[in-house]
């Protein structure tokens, strides 16, 4: 099973390295049978793929991870996005007693205690409901880029998830933040309003700080941990996606909340 990913993957990436954004959403629909997830984030590299999605008309699925946690400029983004091109966005929520139990062992925002708490946060509310998203996918596309930090700079266009039993598509593997901004702007696609104010990468609220100058577009994403560790799991492939890592190195622990917020902005004008 595991081969048969692994050729039909690098299969799709081959075919879809010579084509533009709307002939690599047709080709994937074309190339993959069965059940086709997106799961958007709402950030502008999502919100690119949610245009390619939602104008080709096809049979892809547009799911999103509605942790609780999130801005208030990406559920308008959210709302702004549904109305613009016709569409429901299906979220999966956290399961409530999971929530519950977290939040009443280690307190609100008990994922600065540690990295594993941080993880075990992340894990029920963005690894376990992207499980039940993909429950029988065949194919599951993100808008991971190469570039968006160092961690993912070996992003393919296509890889096999054995994990999941299915294919992660990356169409915007090889993009660079300034294709992504042009294609948002020509093509008027909504946005969240952070990006202008120097977000580039935009999660849960408390988890998530404008970058400063130099850093990469992910340092703002759990900027207390080393940026070694800054995952949240729903793109790391391991045989136990829910396990926290237990291994916390010095520097590693959590550092008082950073309520600084930094001038630099993205600006683009609209």
């Amino acid at each position: 099973m595991t081969s048969q990913l692994d050729k039909a993957a690098r299969d799709l990436a081959s075919a879809m390295a010579g084509l533009d954004l709307k002939g690599r959403i047709a080709h994937i629909e074309a190339a993959v049978p069965g059940r086709l997830v997106f799961t958007t984030s709402l950030g502008i590299e999502d919100q690119a793929l949610t245009h390619a999605v939602a104008m080709h008309k096809g049979r892809t699925e547009i799911v999103t991870l509605d942790t609780g946690r999130l801005y208030p400029e990406a559920y308008d983004t959210w709302t702004e996005t549904e109305s613009a091109y016709g569409i429901r966005i299906r979220a999966y929520a956290p399961e409530r007693e999971a929530e519950e139990r977290f939040v009443a062992e280690s307190g609100i925002n008990g994922f600065r205690h540690s990295v594993a708490a941080r993880q075990a946060c992340c894990g029920f509310r963005k690894v376990e409901p992207l499980g039940r998203a993909l429950a029988g996918a065949a194919g599951w596309l993100t808008g991971l880029r190469a570039g968006q930090s160092a961690n993912r700079a070996d992003t393919p266009l296509a890889e096999a998830d054995p994990a999941r039993g299915l294919i992660k598509i990356n169409p915007l593997a090889d993009w660079s933040r300034a294709d992504v901004e042009r294609f948002v702007l020509e093509n008027y696609v909504p946005y969240n309003v952070l990006h202008d104010r120097g977000f580039p990468s935009i999660g849960c609220a408390p988890c998530t700080r404008a970058i400063r100058v130099g850093e990469d577009e992910r340092a703002g994403r759990w900027w207390w941990e080393q940026a070694s560790k800054k995952e949240c799991g729903l793109h790391v492939q391991t045989s136990d996606l829910h396990a926290p890592d237990e291994t916390v190195a010095p520097g590693q622990e959590a550092a008082a909340f950073e309520t600084t917020r930094h001038a630099n902005t993205l600006e683009m004008a609209r």
